[in-house]
This record gives C-alpha cells, sequence and structure tokens, in this order.
C-alpha cells in the first residue's frame, strides 16, 4: 500500500510537470530596439530596421529633400505577400511617425476621410456657429501616394532554416502617375532546428 502510495505521488508529479506552460513572470525590456531573434517570424526588430533605411533614403531623394514647401504624403496600402500574419498597419504607422518627426513633409489621413464627410454634414446641420464652421472645398489634396509590398522567401534544409524578408516602398506624383522614388530593404535571417524538451 505503502510503495502504490509514492508511485501515485510520483506519476501525479510527472503529469503536473508535462501539462500546459503559461508565462507568468515578465519584466519591461529597456531598449525597445534590442535585436529580438527569439522566433524565425516577422518582428518588431525587421520593422525597426526596415522604416529607418526606409525613411532616410526617402528623406535623401530630392522630391523631399529640395522640396520648396513640406510635400504632402498620403499613405494607401502595403501588401502582404508572405506567409505570415504581419500588421502591415503598424509598418506603415511607423514609416508615418519616423517621416513626420522630420518636419519635412506633412500626411493626409485617407482613413478619417469618411469622419470628415460626417462632420461636414453635421457642420452644415445649423448646429455650429458661422464663425467655426468647415465647409466642403477647404482640403489640401496629396502631392504623392507612398504604398508598397512585404515579400518573403523561406527555405529550410535538415536543421537549417533562413527567412527572407524584402520591404519595398515606392512613392508615386499623383499628378503626374509617375513613381518619383522607390527603395527596398532586404534581410535574411539564419535559424537551427533544435530539440525542445517537453
Amino acid at each position: 500500500m505503502k510503495n502504490w502510495l509514492c508511485i501515485t505521488v510520483l506519476l501525479a508529479g510527472v503529469i503536473s510537470g508535462c501539462g500546459p506552460k503559461a508565462f507568468v513572470k515578465g519584466q519591461y525590456d529597456d531598449d525597445v530596439e534590442r535585436t529580438n531573434l527569439l522566433t524565425d517570424k516577422w518582428s518588431e526588430t525587421d520593422m525597426q530596421q526596415a522604416v529607418k533605411d526606409l525613411v532616410s533614403s526617402a528623406m535623401a531623394h530630392p522630391a523631399i529633400s529640395s522640396a520648396k514647401r513640406p510635400p504632402v504624403l498620403m499613405v494607401t496600402r502595403l501588401q502582404n505577400k508572405t506567409s505570415e500574419h504581419v500588421d502591415t498597419q503598424s509598418i506603415t504607422d511607423m514609416m508615418t511617425v519616423e517621416l513626420m518627426k522630420s518636419g519635412k513633409v506633412s500626411f493626409v489621413d485617407k482613413a478619417a476621410r469618411e469622419d470628415i464627410a460626417e462632420e461636414y454634414e453635421y457642420q452644415d446641420s445649423g448646429m455650429v456657429s458661422r464663425e467655426t464652421q468647415k465647409t466642403k472645398g477647404g482640403q489640401t489634396g496629396a502631392d504623392f501616394i507612398m504604398n508598397g509590398r512585404l515579400d518573403s522567401i523561406v527555405q529550410e534544409a535538415g536543421k537549417d532554416k533562413t527567412v527572407y524578408y524584402k520591404l519595398t516602398m515606392n512613392m508615386t506624383n499623383l499628378k503626374s502617375g509617375v513613381i518619383v522614388w522607390t527603395d527596398q530593404k532586404q534581410m535574411r535571417k539564419q535559424f537551427k532546428k533544435k530539440r525542445v524538451g517537453g
């Protein structure tokens, strides 16, 4: 009986040790730009490096650097052509923030257009004073449209795996339809498969 009790306790310990695990202890990382290669997926490090290089390239182009006034940009879409779920909105948001910080460009918000149209209707309803009312026809038009695409190639051979990413961004002159700037950021990450204990 005593032996059976010991075996039961031992088995209970083994079973509980192999049960589902949860991340229960964490801490803030003081350096959000520290390289993150925790997994083989698109990470914030990839986004930060790509955006930094592409923003520098765009800022150096004469369409921005030699402009007599800050050109007005509009970001339309960033296509995700990878096999991963990547939040492309975060990439374009980061590009917008970094470009705006320079003070050399302005942006119009395509996503806000529906809200703006509704606000025009409200302000024209008689509920808003004439002194503060905003009417249609006063918005600033965009000079350039920015869009792009994120591609990836994954290769595996034995225990080795490489993940290649290419982020391409374009800036198109809205009046002429001509692409005035385009650049790409390429990166390749290497991983080795390792047996994980359970």
